[in-house]
């Protein structure tokens, strides 16, 4: 389900997003309109993506996404609307590869999870998902690849 985790550091990055903090059942209802909304103001302002787009989840609540629909750029945006200029520090993470489709992520998390605690790590309450390869890419979700990110406590 999982590749074999590594522990491995970030880079620092300038990203654009929007915060959302929906319902579990509305996020499939929000998430594309999101994704769109921060792909607008990063283009109205000659600005490009530099990667593939993620979520970065703030808190694991089961009946709520409090989160940020988040693209890396190459220079800071102006804010605009709900899209927010954003800059991520250097990271000490957990990351593993989920190959599937989106329906698995649940349980994909609690495998990395599991591992991360058999480890013996200490992670912070946020996580991110980053989105290497999905439905725009490919209609087959054996294709898709979702990287999966818990930042851990140093």
């Amino acid at each position: 389900m999982i590749d074999t985790p590594q522990i491995t550091q970030t880079s620092a990055q300038l990203t654009a997003f929007v915060h959302l903090t929906v319902p579990r059942e509305e996020v499939r209802k929000v998430m594309g309109p999101g994704l769109s909304e921060v792909k607008a103001a990063i283009a109205a302002q000659g600005i490009s993506a530099t990667g593939p787009w993620f979520t970065h989840h703030l808190r694991m609540d089961p009946g709520v996404f409090d989160f940020e629909i988040c693209l890396p750029v190459s220079s800071p945006i102006d804010p605009v609307g709900r899209v927010e200029p954003g800059r991520w520090p250097v990271t000490t993470v957990a990351r593993t590869i989920f190959h599937g489709d989106y329906e698995g992520l649940g349980a994909a998390w609690s495998e990395f999870g599991a591992w991360i605690k058999r480890k013996g790590f200490a992670p912070r309450p946020d996580l991110w998902e980053c989105y290497l390869v999905g439905p725009e890419s490919s209609p087959d979700s054996s294709a898709w690849c979702t990287e999966l990110n818990r930042p851990l406590v140093d």
